[in-house]
Parts: structure tokens; sequence; C-alpha cells
């Protein structure tokens, strides 16, 4: 049998906190397989036009995808206020380029010209932000996704890395993916979004000897023939850490003294209460205490607790460690504490 008491407001405290974990996936079969599923797609600047869907060559291991959308999905989301190209890695176009005459191949505001914010293109820090995005014929971007039931809200800044047998790349904490062998900036990471997108601006090996690639080093090679061997190699290791909020509910569960001071298990009960009348004896079931449970220091232990709803529908158990004594002169407090 139970005993039910309704809880009120302040007995409920939901408490965040953030939990990270580590994780590194070797293989292409490891990082696209069922329990992963990081993806990896090449977007090219095809310039088809009119363009025909369907036409372009697709990419993606795990969900096919047009290239051509590739590119410009990446381009619009993240570097829409970021294409001139006339300074190094990209900058912001300035108010300068509002003016008629001032627009030019490159430097290309996007979204009305009275528009001071234009495209929120998910900045990830408040420093001067350097973005490269090549918008030249048939230029290649990389892509990786990885979703969001592994990387969680976000991916720790300072915490990723792919390795690839043309190289490694690392991201620096401020959403700047760098080729580890050189320090170069070659594209951006979106920590919340769970996106790396490898651009590339130079080889990252500094010899620059025709365009033959020996072993596991590149030399003089294009930006595509970069972003190709890191994305579509099957040999590749991605690690990162994830980042997620977990809330703590805590129930307070308030026993006064004047309550609860009596057991409600049937054990207690010898089965019966006789009583006589002019017609004979009767018998009330469950009504006949045995003597042990007479006393006044007579009280209950608390084995388990349940959380129902309004229905009293059971929702959860928590079982106490050891039996605990109710008290007849101080109130007794259980909390029982759910992570979600």
């Amino acid at each position: 049998m139970s005993a039910y008491k309704q809880f009120l407001a302040s007995d409920i405290i939901v408490t965040p906190f953030e939990v990270n974990k580590r994780f590194s996936f070797e293989g292409a079969a490891a990082l696209t397989g069922s329990t992963v599923g990081i993806d990896r797609y090449l977007g090219k600047n095809i310039n088809l036009i009119p363009f025909l869907s369907g036409s372009n060559p697709t990419t993606g291991q795990i969900t096919p995808q047009d290239q051509q959308l590739v590119y410009e999905s990446i381009k619009l989301l993240y570097y829409s206020n970021y294409l001139n190209t006339t300074s190094s890695f990209g900058a912001q176009p300035t108010t300068s380029s509002l003016i008629p005459g001032y627009d030019v191949e490159g430097d290309v505001i996007v979204g009305p010209t009275s528009s001071q914010g234009r495209y929120y293109n998910y900045l990830q820090t408040d420093i001067t932000f350097q973005k490269y995005f090549p918008t030249g014929s048939d230029s290649t971007i990389g892509v990786i996704s990885i979703p969001t039931g592994v990387f969680g809200n976000y991916i720790q800044p300072n915490s990723f890395s792919w390795i690839a047998p043309s190289g490694s790349i690392t991201d620096d904490g401020e959403g700047n993916l760098i080729f580890t062998s050189t320090g170069q900036i070659c594209g951006n990471i979106f920590y919340s979004h769970g996106i790396a997108v490898i651009t590339s601006d130079s080889s990252p090996q500094g010899d620059t000897y025709g365009t033959a690639r020996y072993g596991s080093s590149l030399y003089g090679v294009s930006d595509s023939v970069i972003v190709e061997n890191f994305v579509t190699s099957s040999n590749v290791t991605c690690s990162f850490s994830s980042s997620l909020t977990i809330y703590e509910t805590q129930y307070k569960c308030t026993i006064n003294e004047n309550e609860y001071n009596f057991t409600l298990n049937p054990s207690v009960s010898s089965g019966s209460v006789p009583y006589s009348s002019s017609i004979g004896t009767f018998y009330t079931p469950g009504q006949y205490l045995n003597s042990w449970a007479t006393g006044s220091d007579f009280s209950p232990y608390i084995t388990t607790v349940g959380l129902y709803d309004n229905d009293q529908n059971l929702l959860a158990v928590g079982k106490l460690s050891q039996p605990l004594l109710t008290s007849p002169t101080t109130d007794t407090t259980i909390l029982i504490n759910m992570d979600r």
C-alpha cells in the first residue's frame, strides 16, 4: 500500500551541469558506421546556368548530396559576408562596399544594401575573424559533418583533429582550422553545428615541385587536390571532445513529524477484529493489530519512495540503501536526484 503527498514548487530544483567526452574514430568504416554517422562532402563551384537538379556529380558516403548545392549552402550559411578575396583569408565588407561602383568581383555584398548586419554567419569568436572562401570556377571545398547525437551541444574548442595521409588538421579554439605542419589557416570549424569546412589557401607542405604526390607528402598541388585528399581518403582519423548539458532534478520529500507515523504494511494486522451483537459474533477483516504495533514507541520504517503523476501513475522508484525510521518529534527529508 502507498501514502501520497503533493510536491510544492519549492520542493523541486532543476540544476544544469555540463559533461564532456572524448571521441576518436579511425578509418572510413568507423566514421560512417550506424552508431557514428560522420559524413564527408565535397562542394564544388560548378556554375552551371541554369542549374538542373541531379545533373551535377554527387558527394557524401552516407547521404548523397549535389556538389554544387553543398558549395552554395556552405557559402550562404557561413561565408556570405566574407567574400572579399582581395585581402588575406577574407575580411568582412566595409561600408565603402555599400557605395555604388565599389562592389567588384570577390567583394560582394549579400542582402539589401541598406542592411548593416546582412546575413548571420555564425561567428565563433569576438576577435577579428579571418575567413577564406574560394569563389573561382570549379573551386572545391571539403565539409566534415558530425551528427548532433555524437557532439552533443557543441564540439569543445581546441579538441578537433583530422588526420589523413596528406597531413593533419586541428582547430585553434577560435573557429579556425590549421595545417599542423605549417600553422596556416585552411578552413573553419563551427563548434555548435558540428561542421568543419576545409577551404585551403596553400599547400600543407612548403615545397613546390610540380603537382606530384610522393608518399604522404604533397608538392605544389592545387587547393582542390588538397581538399579532396583530406576529405575523401579512407585512411583518416577524426578526434574531438563533445559537450553535453545534463539536467539534474532534485525532489525534496519532506515528512512532517505528525505524518506517516503508522505503517500501511498489512503484516501488522492479525487479519480481523471480532465484535459481538445480539445475533452473534462478527469479524471486520484487516483491522486487528498485533500487540507489538500498539505501543506508543512504535514507528514504521521507510524503504521506498515512488514518484507519481497527477493520475497516480508510477513514474519512478527510489530505493533507500537501508530502511529509514520515521521520527514522531522532528521532520524527515528524503532527497531524490534524477539525471536526464
